[in-house]
């Protein structure tokens, strides 16, 4: 089943994001209301096979380097704006301690979107520009439907591709270069 409902309403401000339904995905940039529903179970798969891929070693260090806190979904906040990408992560030597909080306003250095059908024009224009604009250095978008990830790097003239990856090709990219995995991992077979 694809979800398609992409609800965006003017005027909104974070009082809107807190009044969402719980089961819509409420973001708020440059004064614009984006609502969805919760990523269907394609998406979840992916973006949740992704986070363990990275954080093992990434995050706990587990076969890889460590240094950095890997979470899924977290609200950020980003001036007025608050957004929700599918996976971030910061490195610990910005963030040494994780904090107790409702939403992060630390920029991340590194974002994740999985690409779905009602969200993909809003994830590829609206936030990737606003996520270039806070500072994020480092930007994935993983498109399940063409099984590819494109691994972008701020810049600053604006978000340079660094690489393109199909299939199972094996994936090991900036900033999480250290270790490999295959990129077919994501896809539910």
């Amino acid at each position: 089943m694809t979800r398609s409902f992409h609800e965006i309403r003017p005027g909104a401000t974070y009082q809107d994001v807190l009044d969402a339904p719980p089961h819509m995905v409420a973001e708020l940039l440059r004064g614009w209301l984006h609502l969805q529903p919760r990523p269907g179970s394609r998406h979840t798969l992916v973006s949740s096979v992704l986070g363990a891929e990275i954080a093992a070693p990434f995050g706990r260090g587990r076969g890889g380097p460590g240094g950095w806190w890997i979470l899924d979904e977290p609200e950020l906040h980003l001036g007025d704006d608050v957004l929700v990408p599918d996976l971030a992560g910061w490195r610990r030597e910005r963030m040494p301690r994780y904090p107790d909080v409702p939403a992060f306003t630390l920029v991340p250095d590194w974002v994740c979107e999985v690409l779905s059908p009602s969200t993909r024009q809003f994830d590829v224009t609206e936030k990737r520009a606003r996520y270039l604009e806070a500072g994020v250095a480092h930007l994935w978008f993983v498109d399940p439907s063409a099984r590819t990830l494109e691994v972008f790097e701020a810049t600053d003239a604006g978000w340079r591709l660094v690489s393109a990856r199909k299939d199972d090709e094996p994936v090991a990219e900036v900033p999480f270069d250290a270790v490999a995995f295959p990129l077919d991992a994501l896809w539910a077979e």
